[in-house]
Order: structure tokens, then sequence, then C-alpha cells
């Protein structure tokens, strides 16, 4: 039954849940000893729901998120045994389980910089980070010809300098499509910087703040940051579309330009294919992809490496 009250209790149950935060005073997504993060915080909120029934459930994100970045879109998932998934149950009065937002909320309290907006049960097949069919962001700057408001200065970057929003519109859409990503990805171990960009343009809002619209397959460890870095160093004139491209394609490390900060970053949506392809998609993005030869043409619907990191910045 939708609600989570059939009499036949599988032996895992999946959650998905969905969840925004601040990320200004986490050190990122990833448990780390000592050191305050998203996940962290909201499995030791899992372990007091859970405290009856076990060792408390981990949960699997679609994107890692760095230290600094926000989230209005994240989505992780938990699998319940079957005696967590009855005691909660029964805790709740036989309840539906989006009554276990409601918990986990309750214990982080009312003032608090991680909210998790929903909870259901995740459809058969579903895996936050390896169902998932493109990750959307946004990076907020505050240029020279912008306000400076201090009431969004937590999620939107100030930048000195008057830029031109037409030639970083005209700058990110010449980067669209299948590539190798290493000018502008961090290097990991057992990860590929193999993406499809599928979207990527700036505009600037009726308040002067200049928005970034990023959106890819996956993201390599801080590939959006360096994009916009390199957009913003087009719109202030100090790189010219050829050169932009051609730092792309040379597949190496430059300074120059400058990978932004993490606060102007947002992780908005996460998108999901039809609940029937979900468990394909799945197994699909396991699957181990080869290096991108110089000769390929980009195919759009290439899929990701089962090592990638998804850490997004």
């Amino acid at each position: 039954m939708v609600d989570g009250t059939a009499s036949i209790v599988p032996e895992a149950t999946r959650i998905r849940l969905d969840i925004a935060y601040d990320g200004t005073d986490f050190r990122g997504w990833t448990r780390q000893p000592g050191l305050r993060t998203v996940q962290g915080e909201l499995e030791t909120a899992l372990a007091t729901v859970f405290s009856r029934d076990g060792a408390a459930p981990a949960l699997t994100v679609a994107g890692r998120t760095d230290a600094g970045v926000h989230a209005l879109g994240q989505v992780a998932h938990l699998d319940l045994t079957p005696a967590q998934f009855s005691g909660f149950s029964r805790a709740r009065n036989g309840g539906s389980v989006a009554r276990l937002a409601h918990r986990l909320n309750g214990i982080a309290g009312l003032d608090t910089d991680v909210v998790v907006t929903s909870s259901s049960l995740a459809p058969t097949g579903f895996d936050a980070r390896f169902s998932a069919v493109w990750r959307r962001y946004e990076y907020r700057v505050a240029d020279a010809r912008a306000p400076r408001n201090p009431l969004v200065r937590r999620g939107t970057l100030w930048y000195p300098r008057a830029l031109d929003a037409s030639l970083m519109e005209d700058a990110a859409a010449s980067l669209l499509g299948l590539h190798d990503w290493t000018s502008f990805c961090k290097a990991r171990d057992g990860s590929t910087s193999i993406r499809t960009l599928q979207e990527f343009g700036w505009s600037r809002q009726d308040d002067g703040i200049l928005v970034a619209r990023v959106r890819a397959d996956a993201f390599c460890h801080s590939m959006v940051r360096a994009l916009v870095g390199a957009t913003i160093a087009v719109g202030e004139g100090r790189l010219t579309l050829e050169r932009l491209v051609g730092i792309r394609d040379a597949l190496e490390r430059t300074s120059e330009f400058k990978v932004v900060p993490s606060k102007g970053l947002t992780l908005l949506e996460v998108g999901y294919p039809d609940d029937g392809e979900l468990a394909a998609r799945a197994e699909q993005t396991r699957a181990r992809r080869g290096p991108l030869e110089a000769a390929d043409r980009p195919r759009p619907f290439e899929r990701a490496h089962p090592n990638q990191q998804n850490y997004d910045e």
C-alpha cells in the first residue's frame, strides 16, 4: 500500500527523502569524523528515530555536494529493515512514511539549516544516485551592476567588476555537449571526467543578479564552479570564446580563470526517468565506460562512469 501499512513487509523498504539545506555552515554532504556535515546531521536524527530497532539506516545521495554548496532539491534514499519499518509504523499509529520527514525535522528544530521537504516510499528499482538522469544547479553572482543585498549574501557571490551577460551566455552555449572536462575538474582516483553538459546559460534578473543555469547527466569535482569562473572571465573580457573552447579541448588545468567559491552554488533538482525505467537506468549508470577517444562524436545519451563521485562541488 502507498501509505506503508501493508501487512506483508518486504525484506527491506526503500524510502526516498527530498532535502534542502543552506550549506554555509556544513563541511559538505559526506559524513566526516569531527566535522558537521549534512549526512552526519541527518543520520544522527535517523539514529534517534530508529533507536529501538537496530543500527541506524545509512543514506545514499544523488550528489555529494562539497563544503558551502546549498541545495533545494537534493535527493537521498535509505533502506529500512522489517523491524524498523514495522516499529516506525507502530510508533506513528499506522501513519504514512510521509511522517518520517516530519519526525526528522522535529528533531532538527524549527530554526535549522537542513530540512527534509518530503519522505515517500521509493518506486521499485529506485536508487537516488544511480537512477538519476541529470542534476540541475544554479550559480548566483552580484557584479558591480547589481545592488549589494545583505539578505542574500550567503547564497550569492559578490563580484567587484561589471560583467557582460550576453558574452557569458554565448560562452556557456559554446561548451554544451558530451566532452572530457579534465580542464574543469579536480582529478579523483577511479573516476572519469567525461560528462554531457545538457544545459548552460546566463541571464540577468530584474534585481540585477546574474544567474547561471547548469544541467548535466552528472558533474565531476569542481566542474560547475570552474565553468562559472571561466565564463565570468569571458564576461569580464579576460578570455575569448575561442580560447575558452581551446581550454576545454586541451584537457589540462589552467590558471587563466579562477574557480569561483561554493557560496553561490545551489543544487536545484535531480531528474529521474519514469518508474518503469528506474532499475534499468541504475544498471546502465553502473556499467563501466571507457575513455572518450578524440574521434568520438558527442552522444547525448552516453552513460556515466560507475565510480563517478558526483561531488558536484
